[in-house]
């Protein structure tokens, strides 16, 4: 059984289990995440921003967004935000799909796409296209799209 990708409201028994995995493993992006949308300060509605599940039949496998990149000024940064695979969907390619679904909406709003990913996860990163930025607090690592994309 193959991966689903549909545009995701983090309400549901399905989206709590994977947010429970995540905090379990000292991850704190998917409760940010639904602290986010329920205070209605992040819930993925403006120009060019979307939230992705990956279902695996009735189990959501993954999770990642984008956002207008809250740490820069203006509206032609994009960010990847709150990137999470359960455990048992790992070394599958389902993080790549994610990522990869999020570049091609970025490449259609934004100029640039950036990240601020945990060390374990640069070479992920680098492999996607993205380049290591040193010096930025919030940015670990960028994409550059072309002028007029």
């Amino acid at each position: 059984m193959g991966y689903e990708l549909k545009r995701l409201r983090p309400t549901t028994p399905a989206f709590d289990r994977l947010k429970d995995e995540s905090r379990l493993e000292g991850y704190w992006m998917l409760v940010r995440l639904a602290d986010g949308w329920s205070s209605g300060r992040n819930k993925f509605l403006k120009r060019g921003e979307a939230l992705y599940g990956a279902w695996h039949g009735r189990d959501l496998a993954g999770v990642c967004g984008l956002n207008i990149d809250p740490y820069v000024e203006g509206r032609s940064h994009g960010r990847v935000r709150h990137l999470f695979v359960g455990a048992p969907h790992r070394r599958a390619g389902l993080g790549r799909m994610l990522v990869e679904t999020v570049i091609d909406r970025a490449r259609r709003y934004f100029t640039v796409l950036n990240t601020r990913a945990p060390r374990e996860a640069f070479i992920f990163y680098e492999r996607l296209g993205f380049e290591r930025v040193e010096g930025e607090e919030f940015v670990t690592h960028r994409m550059v799209f072309g002028k007029g994309n």
